[in-house]
């Protein structure tokens, strides 16, 4: 039987950098260097034919950067590659990333002729003071019309990005936000809590950032969201993802359940083969890389040969995961899950007992209700969330 795969596209551009953003992304690039990127990324798909017998992708998710800043071509490009060199499952998640105002309606049409059959909209806030205090490029008017054009395309399965904690938001303001978005009956809704990282325009900023609400007030936004969600029939499924029954995203799941992905593009992450490892983050690089070797990865002779020498150029960061490293993945990866970790799962993985392992830890912090142990499974309690930091790092192994 062939293995299940994972695949990220990993699109670097945009339009602007917000001004929170610490991602791998560049604003301003010319059409011809996209154009470059794309033949580039697309040469790498082609790498792994040597494998691709092995493996049945399930989900693709094209991120970003904003993917939809794109020609459609490029991205069409981009699927026929994967489904040329992979098999690709009937019923695959395919998921693109789109920001309010660079998507039209003709685009959406083009992505579901693609296969594509997930959106995910960054949002943020629905407040427009908000959102150019974020350095967004969208106004709410702008994410309603493309929520609009999503659903008359034919996009069934729709998320929407929102974020608390960010600068002049009360309390107040970030549920307005949530009852807005809620209006719209969106199949997923991640709801996610600014991080200040250093080195962004934000960071930099002293006056914007005193306006970020504290940590108390942060924490209650948090436990906020739960309560109004579930209400409103949204699952919590892990720490900052919610869905309606039978819309939980599919290749998320994948790295937190310790499943197998490959990630195509600049600084993009893979687990495979037994190794974690990511892509050079240097564009000019990366592009080189796949114009110096095209001809030798088009002859398709000796593929494992070409494919050992471009990756030797290509990863950087490459770590074995050994059953130490893998059992530690599987707890603090796997709690983030709301339903926690499968006991049986753990066992037919490593061929030891999950208590083997880590019974001191657990019962440590059952005892003292951080954790709860019900039948298979094994899961933070809401006290536990709180702190899920403080605990999941008890989980790495000496």
């Amino acid at each position: 039987m062939k293995k299940d795969l994972s695949i990220y596209i990993h699109i670097p551009f945009c339009q602007k950098k917000c001004v929170y953003c610490d991602f791998l992304s560049f604003a301003g690039c010319t059409y011809a260097k996209q154009l470059q990127y794309i033949d580039a990324l697309v040469q790498e798909i082609k790498l792994y034919k040597p494998f691709a017998d092995r493996y049945k992708v399930r989900t693709i998710f094209i991120g970003g950067g904003t993917p939809s800043l794109l020609d459609e071509v490029f991205i069409g490009n981009i699927i026929s590659t994967i489904r040329n060199i992979f098999e690709v499952d009937r019923f695959a998640e395919i998921t693109i990333e789109a920001n309010p105002g660079t998507v039209k309606y003709t685009n959406l049409l083009a992505y579901q002729t693609h296969g594509i059959n997930r959106l995910s909209i960054g949002l943020q806030t629905t407040d427009d003071e908000g959102l150019k205090r974020l350095g967004r490029i969208h106004n709410f008017d702008q994410f309603v019309a493309t929520f609009k054009s999503a659903r008359r395309a034919g996009f069934r399965n729709i998320n929407i990005d929102i974020m608390s904690g960010i600068p002049g938001q009360t309390e107040h303001s970030f549920v307005e936000s949530l009852m807005k978005v809620m209006e719209f009956e969106p199949e997923h809704i991640s709801v996610y809590s600014l991080q200040v990282e250093e080195g962004t325009p934000l960071y930099e900023d002293e006056y914007l950032r005193g306006m970020i609400p504290d940590e108390d007030v942060d924490r209650r936004m948090y436990a906020m969201t739960k309560k109004v969600l579930a209400v409103n029939g949204y699952e919590r499924y892990e720490f900052s993802n919610y869905a309606k029954p039978k819309y939980q995203c599919r290749h998320n799941i994948v790295y937190w359940t310790g499943g197998e992905y490959v990630g195509f593009g600049i600084g993009a992450a893979s687990y495979f083969k037994g190794q974690r490892f990511n892509n050079t983050k240097d564009i000019d690089k990366y592009i080189n890389i796949f114009q110096e070797n095209q001809s030798e990865i088009a002859a398709g002779q000796d593929r494992f040969t070409v494919f050992d020498k471009v990756t030797a150029e290509l990863r950087e960061n490459i770590e074995t995961l050994y059953i130490d490293s893998r059992m530690e993945e599987f707890m603090f990866l796997g709690l983030r899950m709301i339903k926690g970790v499968s006991r049986a799962e753990f066992k037919a993985r490593f061929s030891k007992d999950i208590y083997e392992i880590y019974g001191p830890v657990i019962n440590k912090y059952c005892n003292e209700g951080f954790m709860i142990s019900e039948g298979d499974n094994i899961r933070l309690s809401d006290r536990g969330i709180d702190v899920s930091n403080i605990i999941l790092s008890d989980f790495i192994l000496d």
